[in-house]
């Protein structure tokens, strides 16, 4: 029966766990949770100074910010090979940031400027990195859902050897194009693994007023699709699930569905009044906040000082103070960059002709 590919793991309710460190977490080095500290710390103060930067009008347009679900990102870092491909929607800031672009070039297509990482064309929403297969930050809700099964295809067709995550939220899943991608997708057998960036709203709906289907690991059932539940406050619980499904894909078994089960701290942009959810909601979650969880495995450990883990809030800071000194003194696009990029000569002559 088609039930017996869902697997759960993990985090089976959109409640918090208790913020007690995992069993598997010895399965980590030192090096890893310092690493994951620094990838997410960076995160979490690149987006807070975003949204003060945001209040202050130093950029305009939508920005919708990551806060709170750091630990999706390093965890996938950690399992990915640096050839594989990540696509996403508006919520994409972050992204780059683990990835490996320069952050001043994020910072910098904030403010639109020509140093941006899309050239300032792009803005919040269109964050994209060529040189480290990062294929955008989208803006129109659910349209990467496609894009990345036909990124895995392309790659099927050619034979490479790549996987490709497909990020969206929980809002985005109920798109009928992601029906259609999956039935696609699993006929096909893609490398591609479709990720749930489940935050709990879709805007300002929860999942529970958007179907009464409120477990989204349900949502690849009709088309036998393996899919997990997944704790996406954890790292270590988001590596292994995703080295999982990228090991499937890779073996030529096809696409994996992961319901990673989150919590964005913020709005759902910075315009967002946050009237549907109580304080007393967010705090719950906050408890387990997945930095404070890399820094309580640090200390258990005593694998860094007080001093060093301190420092390495102030050295993040000084980065992204950096970031915004880049931005603002980088010069604004030409007149004539309207023209640029809108067409691209490709190896295909029947494409040109």
């Amino acid at each position: 029966m088609a039930t017996s590919a869902v697997k759960k793991t993990s985090m089976t309710s959109s409640k918090p766990t208790n913020g007690m460190a995992s069993s598997a977490d010895s399965k980590y080095t030192r090096e890893t949770y310092i690493k994951w500290y620094r990838e997410m710390l960076l995160m979490r103060r690149f987006e807070e100074k975003c949204g003060q930067l945001y209040i202050q009008q130093k950029f305009g347009g939508f920005c919708h910010l990551y806060i709170g679900q750091e630990a999706i990102l390093s965890g996938m870092m950690h399992a990915i090979r640096p050839t594989d491909r990540v696509i996403t929607a508006y919520r994409d800031h972050a992204h780059p940031l683990v990835m490996g672009s320069d952050p001043k070039k994020v910072m910098a297509e904030l403010y639109g400027k020509s140093t941006g990482l899309s050239k300032g064309k792009g803005g919040s929403m269109h964050m994209f990195d060529k040189e480290r297969n990062l294929f955008g930050g989208h803006g129109i809700v659910g349209a990467q859902i496609p894009m990345g099964a036909g990124i895995a295809f392309a790659d099927k067709y050619r034979g490479e050897d790549h996987v490709t995550l497909t990020f969206f939220g929980d809002g985005a899943a109920r798109q009928g194009a992601l029906f259609e991608t999956f039935n696609m997708a699993m006929t096909w057998k893609l490398p591609v693994i479709f990720i749930i960036e489940n935050n709990q709203y879709a805007m300002g709906t929860s999942v529970e007023r958007t179907s009464n289907v409120t477990d989204l690991s349900k949502l690849g059932l009709s088309f036998e699709m393996p899919s997990e539940t997944v704790d996406g406050m954890r790292p270590e619980a988001v590596s292994e699930a995703i080295a999982r499904a990228a090991a499937r894909a890779r073996a030529g078994e096809g696409p994996t569905l992961l319901d990673i089960k989150t919590y964005r701290y913020k709005g759902h942009s910075m315009s967002d009044p946050q009237k549907y959810r109580t304080k007393e909601e967010v705090a719950e979650y906050q408890q387990q906040d997945p930095i404070e969880h890399c820094i309580r495995m640090i200390r258990d450990n005593k694998w860094m000082t007080e001093q060093e883990i301190e420092q390495v809030d102030i050295d993040i800071k000084a980065e992204v103070e950096e970031c915004v000194r880049f931005a603002e003194e980088s010069p604004l696009p030409t007149a004539d960059e309207l023209y640029k990029d809108v067409y691209v000569q490709t190896d295909y002559p029947y494409v040109n002709d």
